[in-house]
């Protein structure tokens, strides 16, 4: 238990009682004495105690009494009186009265630890019937906020079953993007965290200033009209979302719903349909394909500006977005394949406090995904011209061919043609020429009759003893050699296939 409250106007009693619970193996954080009723209503008035033991026979105010005015409490301890009179009437009014137990003096050490670990036993035991029933009350409160077709009787129910635990009387609900933080511990806010992707408060209307200031000071927020009653929380809710949604997008930290929201001028929600348009969203789409960086930066800076004087309404925002990823998803698909967690991130627009903040991480995507994709264009392109090359290489390599030739044909730098072609066929020109020469030679050696000048000359050599000593380094043999080996190998071929 956390606080144990001891109540008796003679000091030797109080301190007797600190010293044995001290001594137990009861774990209490703070222990408070006081010598009058009076006192301990000031304490209990001001903070939670989870047990007070407290004298019948006390002057001014009484035990009986002090118990009495213990009924008011929003929270009130677990009592246990004490006296030094054995009467059985002060018992059964102090139990009529809901005191736990009734102890006499002098106390008896062993009597004492029995009621403490009994009374841990039952503020442990309530503490979680407490937070269960409480997240239970949070459910049902996410349960309406979310839900439009909630029967009469569910509402009934949920009306006297919650609407006097979390005091929905004069209340507003505030919402604001999702926060990493554990549940406040001020009793006068209700706190929820993600619902659809907003942290939820529901405050009462004596203490909405004091959370804006507190709790929600650095922070966008959305604020509904003030409400009253269970049901009217969906209602409340709707404003909350939709009054953040505003804040978001126009860079403001409060925004708060109003009786009636007032109608943009037509020309106002024109220029915004414009920049929302199949043809304006395409353009922004196409305009990642290209290397025009200013022009996407300007084209999107027309939007989020638009956005920002409320030409565009938060919804159509929204809408105009979710195009703009499944064109994305479709047009490059292979290039946001590895993208779609960053995708997911800036698609929450709600995990973000501002337009201004999201429209900065946005952007640096945009940009960063622009260069990827002209660094793929580039590389396909590239891939292309070498296959050109490859191609013109496989048909011309009969001719008087060198890579000046071929980088040439294809438009492309030299020293670009040479690294990107042994990049692309893991071998430099010159060998790679001269694997298909050879390749060919072996080919016209072992299918036809020419003699080696003849074939030298069709696979692109001038010169035969050139030809002949380029062969017999690349095949360990002279063509003529090659020649009489193949013979051999058909020869020996026949004769295993003749019949006996």
């Amino acid at each position: 238990m956390k606080t144990v409250l001891i109540v008796d106007d003679d000091k030797t009693t109080r301190q007797g009682i600190r010293t044995m619970i001290q001594r137990f193996d009861v774990p209490v954080e703070m222990i408070m004495e006081c010598s009058s009723g009076e006192m301990a209503l000031e304490i209990l008035f001001s903070q939670r105690v989870d047990v007070m033991f407290t004298d019948i026979c006390m002057p001014r105010m009484t035990g009986i009494e002090l118990v009495q005015r213990t009924r008011d409490l929003p929270d009130r301890p677990i009592i246990v009186a004490i006296s030094g009179h054995a009467d059985f009437s002060y018992a059964v009014e102090m139990m009529r009265m809901g005191v736990r137990d009734y102890l006499l003096k002098p106390l008896e050490r062993e009597r004492l630890y029995v009621v403490m670990k009994q009374l841990e036993q039952e503020v442990v035991q309530t503490k979680e019937n407490s937070r269960t029933s409480k997240r239970l009350g949070h459910q049902q409160l996410k349960y309406l906020m979310l839900n439009e077709n909630i029967t009469e009787e569910e509402l009934t129910i949920m009306q006297a079953e919650y609407e006097g635990e979390f005091a929905l009387h004069a209340y507003y609900v505030c919402a604001l993007r999702p926060l990493e933080i554990t549940e406040p511990a001020k009793a006068q806010y209700i706190y929820l965290h993600n619902v659809e992707g907003h942290d939820v408060y529901l405050v009462s209307d004596k203490n909405v200033r004091l959370l804006l200031k507190n709790e929600l000071s650095r922070e966008s927020v959305g604020i509904s009209r003030q409400h009253s009653g269970i049901r009217e929380l969906r209602a409340a809710y709707r404003e909350a979302v939709a009054a953040r949604q505003q804040a978001f997008c126009t860079n403001r930290m409060i925004r708060q719903a109003k009786e009636q929201e007032e109608d943009a001028p037509e020309a106002v929600y024109g220029q915004g349909e414009k920049l929302t348009g199949k043809e304006a969203r395409m353009q922004r789409v196409q305009l990642l394909g290209t290397d025009k960086s200013q022009e996407l930066v300007k084209a999107w800076n027309e939007l989020f500006h638009a956005v920002g004087k409320e030409r565009i309404t938060p919804p159509d925002f929204a809408r105009c977005m979710d195009d703009f990823w499944k064109e994305v998803r479709k047009i490059y698909r292979n290039m946001v394949t590895e993208e779609e967690e960053n995708m997911k991130r800036l698609s929450e627009y709600c995990s973000f406090s501002t337009l201004a903040e999201w429209q900065t991480e946005f952007l640096k995507w945009l940009l960063g995904l622009q260069e990827r994709i002209n660094g793929q264009y580039d590389i396909n392109r590239n891939h292309k011209k070498i296959k050109q090359a490859i191609e013109y290489i496989r048909k011309h390599y009969d001719k008087d061919l060198n890579m000046a030739v071929v980088s040439n044909y294809i438009s492309m730098n030299y020293s670009l043609f040479s690294a990107l072609f042994k990049e692309y066929t893991g071998s430099n020109f010159v060998y790679y020429l001269k694997s298909i020469r050879m390749e060919e030679a072996k080919k016209l050696l072992a299918g036809t009759d020419l003699r080696v000048v003849e074939i030298s000359a069709r696979v692109g050599y001038e010169n035969e003893k050139h030809f002949m000593k380029i062969f017999k380094a690349s095949c360990g043999v002279s063509p003529s050699e090659y020649r009489k080996n193949v013979q051999m190998q058909d020869i020996r071929l026949s004769a295993h296939d003749a019949p006996f």
